[in-house]
C-alpha cells in the first residue's frame, strides 16, 4: 500500500508539473514565427484571407505570422501537413470548406477530421452564380427554369466537393434544376469555362467573379449565396431573396489547429483573429475585395462547423457525392 501510494502521489506530481509548464507555454506563446499552412495555391480567396488575418494577428501577438501555400489533393495535402505536426501552437491550417466535406466524399484521408481543431472564422467570399454577358437570363429563377428544358445546362466547378460543385447539387436536389456539373482543377479555369461559352455558368467567389462584373462586364451575376448581399456589390440579390431559401453558401476560411494544441494557445489566436477582423482599415480592405470579415470566438466557429457538417452531409447524401 505504501509503495503504490507513493506510485501515485509521484504520478500526480508529474502530471501537476507538466500543466504548470504547459500553462507557462501557453502564458508566453508565441515566442517564434507562427505558420499558418494555406491548402491551395496563391491569389484565391483561402490565400488572400490568410494573409489579411496573420497581418492583423501578427501585430496583435507581436510576433511573425507566415503564410506558407501547400496546395494539392483539393486541399487534403496542406490539411494532412497540419494535422501530423506538432500541437505547440505554431503550426495551424487555413481551413476551407473541404475541412468538413473532403471526408465525406473522398474515398480515404490520411488523417481523421478530429485531428484538426476549430480555432476561429477568419471571414467569407460569398459565392456568385454568374453566366456569360450574353446570357438570356437574368435572375437564377430564369437559370434554374431554362435549365429545366432540354439535357439541362453544363456547370463548371473546381471539383468534387468544391463549393461551385455544393451549390450545382443543392440547386439540383432542391430545386429541380438540371445541371452537371463539369470538374475544373481552379476557380480560375471554371471562369475561363464560362468567359468562352464552354458551360452554362457557374458559382465563384466574390473576389474572383467581381472584378469580371465590374471590371470588364463578361460575367452576369444572377445571385449570391450567401445569407447577406456583398458589401462591396449590394445590388445584387441573394438566393434566399429570390425564393431560393436553402441556397445558403460561400468560399469561408478559417484556422483549424492540429489535435492537442493547447486551449489557451487556440483562444489567444482567436482574440488575435477577431480583433483583426474587427479594425476599420482591415474591414474596408477585405471588403472591397469581395470579403466579408467575421472573426468570434473559439465556440461560435466550433458551432459553425459542426452546424455545416450537419447540413453538408445532408446534401452529399441526396445527390451521392463520391470521388471521382
Amino acid at each position: 500500500m505504501h509503495f503504490s501510494l507513493k506510485r501515485l502521489l509521484t504520478a500526480s506530481a508529474a502530471t501537476a508539473l507538466l500543466c504548470v509548464i504547459t500553462q507557462t507555454q501557453a502564458q508566453n506563446w508565441p515566442t517564434k514565427t507562427v505558420r499558418f499552412i494555406v491548402p491551395f495555391t496563391p491569389g484565391g480567396a483561402n490565400d488572400l484571407m490568410a494573409r489579411a488575418a496573420a497581418e492583423g494577428a501578427s501585430k496583435a501577438l507581436g510576433q511573425t505570422i507566415v503564410v506558407e501555400n501547400r496546395g494539392g489533393a483539393g486541399g487534403s495535402l496542406g490539411a494532412d501537413i497540419v494535422a501530423k505536426s506538432t500541437p505547440d501552437g505554431y503550426t495551424f491550417l487555413i481551413s476551407a470548406a473541404g475541412v468538413i466535406s473532403n471526408s465525406m466524399i473522398k474515398k480515404s484521408l490520411p488523417f481523421k477530421d478530429e485531428d484538426l481543431v476549430p480555432v476561429v472564422m477568419i471571414g467569407v467570399a460569398p459565392s456568385v452564380i454568374v453566366v456569360p454577358k450574353s446570357a438570356p437570363y437574368d435572375t437564377l429563377r430564369d437559370f434554374v427554369d431554362a435549365s429545366k428544358k432540354g439535357q439541362g445546362f453544363n456547370f463548371a466547378t473546381a471539383g468534387t466537393g468544391s463549393t461551385p460543385h455544393f451549390v450545382a447539387e443543392m440547386l439540383n436536389v432542391k430545386y429541380g434544376a438540371k445541371l452537371q456539373p463539369v470538374p475544373y482543377k481552379s476557380g480560375s479555369e471554371s471562369t475561363t469555362a464560362v468567359l468562352s461559352g464552354q458551360v452554362e455558368g457557374t458559382s465563384e467567389a466574390s473576389i474572383i467573379a467581381l472584378p469580371h462584373i465590374r471590371g470588364d462586364g463578361r460575367f452576369k451575376p444572377l445571385a449570391t449565396t450567401w445569407t447577406k448581399r456583398i458589401s462591396a456589390y449590394p445590388q445584387l440579390s441573394t438566393a434566399v431573396e429570390q425564393g431560393f431559401a436553402d441556397l445558403q453558401i460561400a468560399h469561408w476560411a478559417g484556422l483549424h489547429a492540429p489535435r492537442g494544441t493547447p486551449p489557451e494557445i487556440m483562444d489567444k489566436l482567436a482574440s488575435a483573429v477577431d480583433k483583426s477582423m474587427h479594425d476599420p482599415a482591415n474591414i474596408d480592405k477585405l471588403r472591397k475585395l469581395g470579403i466579408e470579415p467575421v472573426g468570434g470566438t473559439r465556440q461560435e466557429f466550433a458551432a459553425f462547423v459542426d452546424a455545416e457538417r450537419k447540413r453538408l452531409g445532408e446534401v452529399v447524401k441526396a445527390a451521392h457525392l463520391k470521388e471521382e
